[in-house]
């Protein structure tokens, strides 16, 4: 990509994209005819180049449109925003669901990642494209985790043009031709997998690997999408803390919300002050449920504490971890709950402006939480005067483009500010200088919902709940080898064996993946391992993001470990040495010992344990830091290649 602007001129589809957007441009210096006016001087400068934080949303209004990015729309949005065009390059090649080159109209994304892998999802993907065809105007492809792991093996359908629409189980997968879609290695200069647009369907095939899938025209509405309790086996339980509304209350009715007990959080956080706030959350002892389990209340109040404004809330929703899709649940199942917890949790740290930043893969979550914020605004529930006490607050929605390098904090970041998501060196902490350089507070789904009942029940009776070093619920992702896969609630504490008898694991068990990909695995024997922080750490393992994935003797353990390693090489950034060519060399000699035995695996072995050790010491983030973790463990606990 040339560093000046081109020649290229946008489509008037592609303009009218962008201006609905940034609205209409002002002169020619920002892309409109020129006129005699615009000799005299530039309009625009150092405005427009605050705005680059909209770069990304820019773009996402384009390929949302078209499909792809063509060089005349990225040049009308670099000459828009003022970004130099090859910088601009450079973010659109970075996300996977963007494309600079045309592709179909129609892409259906596949899961091939380890629930979906264990599940029949290579059968699938034959059986979609023998069905398909290449007269059908739809293209097929092997997608990284879509979040949709209890209803493996899953898939995706992305229309360029078109609103998202669901349909689950025993509907077909369906497609149409045109222009426009969702081509993962189109325009991906680092040849990554794609994943979807906004603008998709979410479809659950079923397990069977004969399942029938044809070309067709898709209705203008969407069928009929199973409730939120579907994912919840727990659905209904009294008991539940976390997931008390799913299956109770209408995720898209705030009078619902407030009958079952919302706002009286907030109404509470607003007559103990940001101080009290913080120290109930504190005394509670809530830390990240994302898997650094960083005390919160100690993040809060180091935020609240820095005398540089203005402060931002960041709801990192970007999770994208294999295996993991509890927040994806909370958010299309109790929506209100998590803007609510994000309005005490900016009240307590001094944010006037919350950003809500949601993985691109979440198309219903995006829908149900545009609305529940639409409502909560004009009800007075954000806004200049949250509750009529003086205090104002908003949430912005910024939605991921396919980057699991997002889901580190400081990667985020520079997602949202309109640059590559690559993380920044540390120090300085998030909480000194943070999003767009201030003090930023930064926690996920699952540990903002937390608030919640900490503020209603009290901080003692919250901390009463699971262990003194691990307090409060833990939710559960559960997928794989057994007959109930999805999101269970359970107090720290309880062990590894519970929470796979509550859902029914299959006989045969051989290999348990605790925390997902950046985990460990454990043995069909060490099911008495507490699920706490502390317990899986003495155990040698990790509790991570709360991700169980259980396999039975009929998954190849080979070809999971491979996975991960193929995961880990496409999501490196390839900002640092030792992650982006350790995981290339690990994933290539996975390949060589899967077709060697005896000596030369044992080198290999040797290899990749050096590889390993280089990658944990030396990355600059967690990804690079971990991605030999779940390799290691079955070498080491498994045996894998013996």
């Amino acid at each position: 990509m040339d560093l000046r602007f081109g020649d290229s001129k946008p489509t008037d589809e592609e303009r009218e994209a962008v201006d609905a957007l940034l609205g209409a441009p002002e002169s020619s210096w920002e892309g409109a005819d020129r006129s005699d006016a615009d000799l005299r001087w530039a309009r625009g400068g150092r405005a427009a180049r605050d705005r680059r934080d909209l770069l990304l949303p820019a773009l996402h209004a384009v390929n949302d449109r078209v499909g792809w990015i063509s060089e005349g729309a990225l040049d009308y949005v670099c000459r828009r925003l003022t970004v130099p065009p090859a910088e601009a390059y450079g973010v659109a090649t970075f996300y996977a669901m963007f494309s600079v080159r045309p592709r179909p109209a129609t892409v259906l994304h596949v899961c091939t990642d380890l629930a979906c892998t264990a599940a029949g999802a290579s059968e699938l993907c034959a059986a979609v494209e023998a069905r398909l065809g290449p007269e059908s105007g739809a293209k097929v492809e092997r997608s990284p985790c879509l979040g949709l792991c209890e209803r493996a093996p899953a898939a995706l359908v992305v229309r360029a043009g078109r609103p998202a629409r669901s349909a689950f189980e025993d509907e077909a997968v369906q497609a149409e031709g045109g222009s426009g879609g969702a081509a993962p290695e189109a325009g991906n200069g680092k040849g990554r997998r794609g994943r979807n647009t906004p603008h998709a369907t979410a479809v659950c095939a079923p397990a069977a690997p004969d399942t029938t899938v044809h070309a067709a025209t898709a209705p203008e509405t969407a069928p009929a999408e199973p409730a939120p309790q579907a994912a919840v086996p727990q659905a209904g339980d009294p008991a539940l803390t976390l997931l008390h509304r799913i299956g109770t209350t209408d995720p898209a009715s705030l009078d619902d919300y407030r009958a079952h007990g919302g706002y009286t959080a907030l109404r509470r956080a607003f007559a103990l002050g940001p101080a009290g706030v913080i120290r109930e959350v504190t005394d509670a002892g809530l830390v990240g449920r994302g898997g650094a389990a960083f005390p919160t209340g100690r993040k809060w109040q180091a935020t609240a504490a820095q005398p540089d404004r203005p402060h931002y809330l960041v709801c990192n929703a970007d999770e994208s971890e294999p295996g993991t899709f509890k927040d994806r649940v909370l958010m299309e199942g109790d929506p209100y709950a998590l803007v609510e917890a994000m309005t005490v949790a900016a009240y307590a740290t001094g944010a006037h402006k919350g950003y809500l930043y949601l993985r691109g893969e979440y198309p219903r979550a995006l829908a149900r939480l545009t609305h529940a914020i639409a409502q909560a605004r004009a009800r007075g529930l954000l806004g200049d005067d949250v509750m009529g006490q003086g205090y104002a607050f908003d949430i912005e929605i910024r939605r991921g483009a396919g980057a699991y390098i997002c889901g580190e904090e400081t990667a985020l970041f520079n997602s949202i500010e309109g640059h590559r998501g690559e993380p920044r060196s540390k120090p300085p902490f998030p909480v000194e200088k943070g999003l767009l350089g201030r003090p930023t507070a930064a926690n996920n789904v699952e540990t903002l919902v937390n608030v919640l009942p900490i503020l209603t029940m009290g901080a003692e009776a919250y901390a009463a709940i699971g262990t003194p070093g691990s307090p409060g619920p833990k939710l559960f992702c559960v997928s794989g080898s057994v007959t109930r896969p999805g999101v269970y609630e359970l107090p720290f504490g309880a062990t590894l064996g519970e929470l796979l008898t509550l859902a029914g694991v299959r006989d045969g068990l051989r290999a348990v993946l605790l925390g997902g990909a950046a985990g460990g695995f454990v043995r069909p024997d060490e099911l008495d391992i507490p699920l706490t922080f502390e317990g899986t750490r003495e155990a040698g393992t990790t509790l991570g993001s709360g991700v169980v994935m259980a396999f039975d003797d009929t998954v190849p353990l080979p070809r999971l470990l491979l996975r991960i390693a193929e995961f880990f090489r496409d999501e490196s950034c390839g900002q640092c040495v030792p992650c982006r060519v350790g995981t290339v060399r690990q994933e290539e000699a996975l390949h060589r010992i899967a077709e060697r035995t005896g000596a030369a695996a044992a080198g290999d072995i040797a290899l990749l344990r050096e590889v390993g050790r280089a990658m944990r010491d030396a990355s600059i983030c967690g990804l690079g830091q971990t991605a030999w973790n779940a390799v290691e463990s079955a070498i080491d606990r498994l045996g894998a290649y013996e």
